[in-house]
């Protein structure tokens, strides 16, 4: 699997597709949070927020990658196209973890927050959370379930603007509710906590759905 992933990141930097999701999350980030107002956890919100619409594009780019030819070779090569999916999923996480520390840091560094440990507990639980949900929807949004790339690409894009706006749908919107309802940091850890762990397991259901979908497509 280590192999896998480590051909799958290759392909990824060497495409440069991981570019514009990047690029999109760093101009959020930079721009949404440089007004210093209100407290670093509803700031971490904008960041989670951001890295939903990221991690979703950069999934589907990473899955849409290959043309169907190159990628059944790749399917035989792995032992399954599971394996395939899951590389895809643990790259596209590989990618924001280094994002999630610019969206810790970059508030901090522009403004006049305090640091302390339960603010920063939050912010990653929150960007995490954000990060595995938006996995999971570029999975079931990409070319193996939708079929075309651009039906692809629209389906994921309308997906994504319309989930956080769906009132109670776990577990982006009540994430995004509770961090923007300036809740003291430590009645966050637990339930943005829970939320990280139902967004993982969703990103590995996710997996197993795009899996089966993509089966029976062939």
């Amino acid at each position: 699997m280590t192999a896998l992933c480590r051909y799958t990141l290759a392909r990824l930097l060497h495409s440069q597709r991981y570019l514009p999701p990047v690029l999109l999350f760093l101009g959020l980030v930079t721009v949404l949070t440089s007004s210093d107002s209100g407290p670093l956890t509803a700031v971490y919100g904008v960041c989670a927020g951001a890295m939903f619409l990221s991690a979703c594009w950069l999934t589907v780019g990473l899955v849409n990658l290959d043309e169907p030819a190159a990628r059944a070779i790749a399917v035989v090569s792995s032992g399954g196209a599971r394996r395939v999916f899951a590389a895809d999923a643990l790259v596209a996480l590989v990618i924001c973890l280094p994002l999630t520390v610019f969206g810790l840091c970059w508030p901090l560094a522009v403004g006049h927050h305090a640091v302390a440990a339960g603010p920063l507990l939050v912010g990653v639980a929150a960007q995490l959370t954000a990060a595995f949900t938006g996995i999971a929807l570029g999975l079931v949004c990409s070319r193996a379930v939708v079929g075309r790339p651009g039906y692809s690409l629209l389906a994921a894009l309308g997906s994504a603007l319309a989930l956080p706006l769906v009132p109670g749908l776990p577990p982006l919107n009540p994430l995004l509710t509770r961090l923007a309802g300036r809740h003291p940091a430590a009645e966050l850890l637990r339930p943005v906590g829970g939320l990280a762990l139902l967004a993982a397991a969703l990103a590995a259901v996710a997996v197993l759905v795009t899996d089966s979908v993509a089966a029976r497509r062939e």
